[in-house]
């Protein structure tokens, strides 16, 4: 399984002469941190002599395009509506202006046929036009446009607009008709790592369909059993029919309106400017609230019930074994408890039922994880809590992009806790000034194989806890004058 690490790299690539550290998704910039000097004055020259000549050719409108950027998808916003924003009937409308993913909308008399992986949009007999097929569309619905090597594995679908014909057409009489519309989308590429699960399939997947209020057919290609059965609470709360396998199932499925693709906006959130009713991440954490709540009181039911005292606050450690594990864990736990927490480690796996993670995690006030997918994990934590993230050397772009700054937006309390050469079993490998503990960045430059390599693989954490301590005891005073503040203001008047 690659790690989404290499979207780092993969928009790196061919970049050798300036260093590019990554692109910065939501302000739509490249952010380049260091080059030669020489070729950086050039550069700069070349840029105000750019500047120059666009300010003479267009005066009055130059300004506006230079700040036209508000959207976290990665495209240009102004005034005018988003691309197959109105469909009419019986035509087919593509966007595929998004650099994550295309998105195709059918409506009319829409039939699939899943030996040829084609959708079918039958017109009217009056529609002018040479032959009887009126349009053609190819369309891989899944969220890693930007990527060649992810897309190549996505099956590919064509979607025809053609005019009736009765001889042909008896072969596509619908076997299923749909009341309501549908969803198509692909569970391939990285489907097994919980951050593309949810980064490339589930929030996407509400994103597109939530305005539809459940009354929505989610058709899925490279359908797995297994992940419709470990997200089939979530699934049920966002559409009341069950999923179709169109790999699997042969028969004419039809539809009056389709979505082909989903629309993603940005790592682990939405962008409620783009969305029905001003739909937020907050609202995607209810959706899950939803989904896992009747599973959790089964669980507490099942438990014994015993006399607690005054809960101490709750820290949850998120733990890993091999690589970028916390070495010193146990001292850890000691210290927390000291200071006040009742901690729990959690070993998340593939095996893990997700309600009981959910139930760990929406019950607690600190999280705390060294960098890696499990952190996609913050998604099921109340906002206001605390997320402590361990960033192991070489992962700070990552660490930050990927769930330092989604976490914010969804309203955690975020501290970034990023380690030192001494603390990384790297110190023991190195020498102290080799550019491995001095400069990961040059490191990871030279590729996403030595990122993988050196610092994700074979890179371990050994907390200094002296350190650490004082954003334990920062984030419990931060939750006990929480706790005290909400009975404040829940105490009755006298």
């Amino acid at each position: 399984m690659v790690d989404h690490h290499q979207r780092h790299t993969q928009l790196r690539k061919g970049v050798n002469a300036i260093v590019i550290h990554h692109v910065d998704d939501e302000n739509g910039c490249v952010s380049i941190k260091r080059s030669r000097p020489k070729l950086l004055f050039f550069l700069t020259f070349c840029s105000l002599l750019s500047c120059c000549l666009i300010l003479i050719s267009s005066p009055s409108s130059t300004f506006p395009h230079l700040y036209s950027y508000e959207g976290e998808d990665g495209t240009i916003s102004d005034s005018k509506p988003p691309l197959c924003s109105s469909v009419s009937n019986g035509t087919i409308c593509c966007d595929r202006s998004s650099i994550r993913s295309d998105i195709c909308i059918m409506k009319g008399d829409i039939r699939t046929s899943s030996p040829s992986f084609s959708i079918f949009l039958y017109t009217s007999d009056h529609i002018s036009g040479a032959g009887e097929e009126l349009r053609h569309e190819k369309i891989k619905p899944y969220t890693r446009k930007w990527e060649p090597s992810t897309m190549a594995t996505i099956d590919e679908l064509t979607l025809v607009s053609k005019k009736p014909n009765s001889t042909i057409d008896n072969r596509h009489k619908c076997d299923v008709y749909h009341g309501v519309p549908a969803v198509f989308f692909s569970t391939g590429g990285f489907t097994g790592n919980v951050y593309h699960e949810f980064n490339d399939g589930l929030i996407p997947l509400y994103i597109t369909s939530q305005k539809f209020n459940k009354k929505v057919v989610f058709v899925i290609l490279e359908y797995h059993d297994w992940w419709v059965t470990k997200y089939g609470d979530v699934l049920s709360r966002l559409s009341d029919y069950e999923p179709v396998d169109f790999n699997g199932d042969n028969r004419t499925h039809c539809f009056s309106e389709a979505i082909v693709g989903l629309r993603i906006h940005d790592e682990l959130a939405i962008n409620s400017s783009s969305m029905t009713d001003n739909k937020t991440i907050e609202d995607f954490h209810d959706v899950l609230d939803a989904a896992y709540l009747p599973r959790i009181r089964d669980l507490v039911h099942e438990e014994p019930q015993e006399t607690r005292e005054p809960e101490k606050p709750k820290l949850v450690i998120i733990s890993r074994n091999g690589s970028r594990a916390i070495m010193n864990q146990g001292l850890l736990v000691k210290m927390a408890e000291k200071i006040g927490f009742a901690v729990e480690i959690l070993w998340p796996d593939k095996t893990t039922e997700l309600a009981k993670i959910y139930r760990s995690l929406n019950s607690s006030d600190v999280m705390i994880g060294v960098h890696g997918a499990a952190m996609t994990h913050f998604l099921f934590m109340k906002p206001g809590s605390v997320f402590i993230q361990v960033v192991p050397l070489g992962t700070n772009w990552a660490a930050e992009t990927y769930y330092g700054g989604p976490a914010k937006k969804l309203g955690l309390r975020y501290i970034r806790y990023e380690i030192l050469p001494q603390e990384s079993s790297l110190y023991n490998e190195y020498e102290s000034n080799d550019v491995v503990l001095k400069d990961p960045d040059s490191v990871n430059d030279r590729g996403w194989e030595f990122t993988k390599k050196i610092y994700l693989d074979r890179q371990k954490v050994r907390l200094n806890l002296a350190r650490f301590r004082k954003h334990l005891v920062r984030s419990h005073f931060y939750i006990m004058a929480k706790r005290n503040q909400a009975q404040v203001q829940t105490r009755p008047r006298t």
